[in-house]
């Protein structure tokens, strides 16, 4: 079984903790990156017309992604999944990672980094970009963890 983990990380945080579980689980690892960077005028979430408030109002919302590719997504059985939680679930550029392949069969497991909420409705919010996947809500994963930490939360679902 090979395992995957994505993330999205718009200030480096989510990242860390991403390659650092990646590590853990001996993990291949893939950041996914937005087309257009976010500047932190985009993350103002007090800001009701910065890109990051205008893209979580709109559930439609589908930020591009830049143009690398995983060239076999088949090869993955378990997909670890992460990125910042805004507006209570992860952000909408996660659901265009998965509108982008076929999940059918595979276990995602959802991880995020946040400022004050859990994963919220992110499952349910990334159901209609994953049909045939079984999406878990894994954990939010704040502050440095040791390996030994990241193992015993990802061994729950390998």
């Amino acid at each position: 079984m090979k395992t995957l983990v994505a993330y999205f990380s718009a200030t480096g945080t989510t990242g860390v903790v991403a390659t650092e579980l990646a590590k853990a689980i001996n993990a291949d690892v893939y950041d996914i990156v937005p087309e257009v960077p976010y500047t932190n005028d985009d993350l103002n979430w007090r800001d009701k017309s910065s890109r990051s408030s205008v893209e979580m109002k709109d559930d439609t919302s589908r930020p591009a992604i830049g143009s690398d590719k995983i060239e076999n997504m088949d090869q993955y059985d378990v997909i670890f999944l992460g990125g910042p939680i805004w507006w209570y679930k992860l952000s909408h550029i996660i659901n265009t990672f998965l509108d982008s392949y076929d999940m059918s069969g595979k276990t995602i497991v959802l991880f995020a980094t946040s400022g004050g909420s859990g994963l919220g409705n992110s499952v349910e919010a990334l159901e209609d970009s994953a049909p045939g996947a079984r999406i878990v809500e894994g954990a939010v994963l704040n502050g440095t963890k040791t390996a030994e930490e990241l193992k015993k939360f990802a061994e729950k679902f390998l």
